[in-house]
């Protein structure tokens, strides 16, 4: 438990029966007439959504501790993806439902941040951007601009982007895990 007067950026807490709720951003506010309270903006672990809620100034809430550890992801196993913990070498079976989008991003061998809360796996996140292989793409037509310059190209992991049209098949390039946009070629 912690009093709203103790709420940091990034503090989990338990909420509305046991929703999991990241503290985004806070304010306390001391009005001139009425008591001091505290307006926070909370994103929802598990679904990504933002809400506004207002505490009064030291209500009691609780906290939840999110275990986050970087482990390595090994291979698939039907539906789950099963990720070493590079310590402890343990391994971890994570369902398709808790890696999400991720999935369009991972390959054998990558290093993802694994976030746990009392032994139930939350949500698996990959840096910002990851260097992935382009396995095919059609070449690109020298004077083709009706698309803007991008073309459709699929990733090693089976995923498409679209991509500027001088990128070939083979190539490596950078990728934004959190929108999926090209970032640019990798320089070998």
């Amino acid at each position: 438990m912690a009093s709203t007067n103790d709420l940091k950026n990034g503090m989990v807490l338990k909420l509305d029966g046991g929703q999991l709720w990241s503290v985004v951003e806070f304010q306390h506010v001391k009005p001139g007439k009425g008591p001091a309270f505290v307006r926070t903006k909370l994103k929802s672990v598990m679904s990504g959504k933002v809400v506004d809620k207002t505490f009064n100034a030291g209500t009691k809430v609780e906290t939840a501790t999110i275990d986050r550890r970087d482990m390595q992801f090994s291979y698939m196993d039907g539906d789950y993806f099963v990720f070493m913990d590079m310590d402890t070498y343990d391994q971890l079976m994570v369902d398709r439902k808790a890696v999400g989008n991720t999935a369009n991003f991972l390959i054998e061998g990558f290093t993802a941040s694994v976030a746990q809360h009392e032994g139930e796996v939350l949500y698996v996140e990959l840096p910002a951007a990851v260097e992935l292989t382009i396995q095919h793409t059609d070449p690109g037509v020298q004077g083709d601009r009706s698309t803007g310059g991008t073309k459709p190209a699929t990733l090693e992991t089976g995923y498409e982007i679209g991509v500027p049209l001088f990128i070939t098949t083979g190539e490596k390039i950078k990728v934004d895990t959190r929108t999926g946009d090209y970032l640019g070629r990798v320089n070998s």
